[in-house]
């Protein structure tokens, strides 16, 4: 079993990133309510599985791992229906004022694969080193390298296109 110690440090962790946390599981699902699902859902997991953790220093990466495979777990299981929450019907319903701030670069980074959205998510959006990122992800530094550098190409290639289209458009 784990002891006491390592809890307090889940504990902490969990207490001191819980804002991050929720931020990187909506930025998954783009849900309030399905992101606090799966906060929730990964609290539970790490807490009932916290001898799992073999490194108590190690925490944060690991539980940001566990929040990053429960949503993706969600999206799996939920691919058909995609909910929105009051906030985005307000924003897409007609009475709203439009609002075209990064809605680009939005749409273009949930069109790339997971592998490379995950790697995107945690750099730039939780700022985390390559390190880090690697550690959350269970993957070796260079992979995360190649598929930030990937995910970076594609994001160009995608956000050219977007502005090629709505040139032709005007």
């Amino acid at each position: 079993m784990f002891n006491r110690k390592t809890e307090k440090i889940l504990t902490h962790c969990i207490t001191e990133h819980k804002e991050n946390v929720y931020r990187l599981a909506y930025s998954y699902v783009k849900n309030k309510d399905d992101a606090l699902d799966i906060v929730q859902d990964s609290i539970y997991k790490a807490m009932t599985h916290l001898e799992l953790l073999k490194n108590p220093d190690a925490v944060k990466s690991w539980f940001y791992r566990i929040v990053v495979n429960t949503a993706l777990d969600f999206l799996r299981r939920n691919k058909k229906v995609q909910a929105m929450d009051h906030e985005m019907i307000e924003t897409y319903s007609s009475g709203a004022e439009d609002t075209y701030t990064d809605i680009d670069l939005k749409r273009t980074l949930e069109s790339l694969p997971d592998k490379y959205k995950s790697v995107i998510i945690l750099r730039y959006f939780e700022d985390m080193k390559i390190e880090e990122v690697a550690a959350v992800l269970d993957e070796n530094v260079n992979t995360i390298k190649t598929r930030l550098y990937q995910a970076h190409q594609l994001l160009r290639i995608k956000m050219n296109d977007e502005t090629t289209k709505g040139d032709r458009v005007r």
